[in-house]
């Protein structure tokens, strides 16, 4: 059974209440270094310390730290969700693949996709 995903941070507290405020999940648990975020499904996401974090670079460079990961959410309305995720902290990755996805940054800097639902 799959339990969740952990990212590393600076500040894991506020990456994670970044990402509640975007998606409405719930914090469920907070301590020195650590904050899990609830997802639906009962999965969760983990945002650990890192104190020597350096953010990705997107898209990947060589000699620059790759991504490793991003997250992608579902969204009715592009426009919508990237005005609500800039608002939030986010930032709009300059280079853009796909007409029907948005890539944003993360306040640390994580790449995530906002993919509008065509369906």
């Amino acid at each position: 059974m799959w339990w969740g995903t952990a990212i590393e941070a600076p500040d894991p507290g506020a990456l994670a209440r970044f990402y509640s405020s975007l998606l409405g999940w719930p914090i469920t648990h907070e301590e020195p270094g650590t904050t899990v975020l609830g997802t639906p499904g009962n999965a969760f996401l983990v945002f650990e310390q890192a104190d020597d974090y350096r953010s990705p670079v997107w898209p990947p460079a060589a000699g620059d730290q790759r991504p490793m990961m991003h997250l992608d959410f579902q969204v009715g309305d592009l426009d919508d969700a990237q005005a609500e995720a800039l608002a939030l902290g986010a930032t709009l990755a300059e280079y853009q693949p796909q007409e029907n996805v948005r890539v944003l940054f993360d306040p640390v800097g994580h790449p995530f996709c906002l993919c509008r639902d065509d369906g």
